[in-house]
């Protein structure tokens, strides 16, 4: 996943706004505390920054593929 395909996802998943506030503030624990803002800034795998985010906010599992990707195979 390219960051620009993490920020779709982002925005399709919790619009823009809230998007982007959740981006900043949600400490994600998989992440050891950061939030995807500065997980981002420190260069972490954008995919992993994604599902973190997913499992933190309890996005449906079918959803966490994001915008423009592909399930994994089975």
């Amino acid at each position: 996943m390219r960051l620009s395909e993490l920020w779709t996802a982002v925005g399709d998943e919790f619009g823009e706004a809230y998007g982007r506030t959740l981006v900043h503030d949600l400490s994600l624990d998989e992440l050891g505390g950061l939030t995807a803002e500065q997980a981002i800034a420190k260069g972490l795998d954008a995919r992993a920054i994604w599902l973190a985010l997913c499992r933190a906010a309890d996005v449906p599992e079918n959803r966490w593929y994001g915008v423009g990707q592909r399930a994994p195979k089975p």
